[in-house]
């Protein structure tokens, strides 16, 4: 039987998840070095999803992690947050967290790219 012509698509859709599985991990690796607590990983609302969520020093950090192939796509990977989403889904995280409501926050975006050392963007964008 031929294989199916979408295969080759969702082998790359698969390729991709996987990928971006691992640069959440290495950025979690590389903020708890940092001296961050992860509080939650892959946070999945109805508005979408928040790779990383992190403390440091009182700071509740919603992280966007972009992993790319070149280290020269940062450009293009900022132009690619969807900062509505992960402002929606942060909104969303401290709904059901109201005990971290008094607290700060702030958006962080952390981009890896083979190697290179991991760049963290602080404050990456405001929440509008």
């Amino acid at each position: 039987m031929p294989r199916s012509p979408s295969r080759p698509k969702a082998d790359r859709r698969i390729a991709a998840q996987r990928s971006g599985q691992r640069g959440e991990a290495l950025a979690a690796l590389y903020l708890q070095a940092s001296l961050h607590r992860i509080r939650d990983r892959r946070f999945k609302t109805p508005m979408g999803e928040i790779d990383l969520v992190a403390e440091r020093s009182g700071t509740i950090i919603f992280v966007e992690v972009k992993m790319r192939s070149r280290g020269d796509a940062e450009e293009e990977a900022f132009k690619a947050v969807n900062r509505e989403r992960i402002v929606r889904a942060a909104q969303y995280w401290l709904a059901r967290h109201p005990a971290e409501s008094g607290k700060d926050f702030r958006f962080d975006v952390i981009f890896l790219a083979r190697g290179r050392w991991p760049r963290h963007l602080i404050n990456a964008f405001p929440a509008f």
